[in-house]
């Protein structure tokens, strides 16, 4: 089973949406648990997808091989690609991480728009939670 919150789903169909018909790939990665506020019916270890990393657009080398390489790979443990104009799959050019949420149009949230899929491409059982990670300040 994959957890991914609903604001993170929601703000990856809006990156999906602005970028069509173009291709959008990004970082995505996860929370424990009992960190989050609402995901009190999963155990305390539970990894839940949260946060993203701004797709890098101008990056050429990330158009050609589908990953944000600015991104360290040990703090993105998934990865995000819409495919504008695909089947709701893995493609080779998607394989670079152990869970892949893929999306396409009409960028929601129903079965056959958003999934999650291994690195072999097998789909993945996705939940969608309400929770939130704990509030993040800018101030050091």
């Amino acid at each position: 089973m994959v957890y991914i919150t609903r604001a993170l789903v929601d703000v990856l169909l809006d990156l999906a949406n602005d970028a069509d018909p173009n291709r959008v790939t990004t970082g995505v990665s996860v929370t424990n648990a009992s960190e989050l506020e609402g995901a009190d019916g999963l155990p305390p270890e539970t990894p839940v997808f949260t946060d993203f990393y701004l797709p890098n657009s101008g990056n050429a080398v990330n158009a050609v091989f589908g990953v944000d390489l600015s991104t360290p790979a040990r703090q993105a443990q998934g990865q995000f690609v819409s495919h504008p104009v695909r089947e709701l799959e893995v493609t080779k050019r998607d394989d670079l991480a152990q869970v892949i949420f893929v999306a396409v149009p009409p960028w929601t949230t129903d079965d056959d728009s958003f999934a999650a899929f291994g690195r072999d491409g097998e789909r993945k059982r996705l939940e969608i939670i309400d929770a939130e990670p704990p509030a993040q300040s800018l101030a050091g």
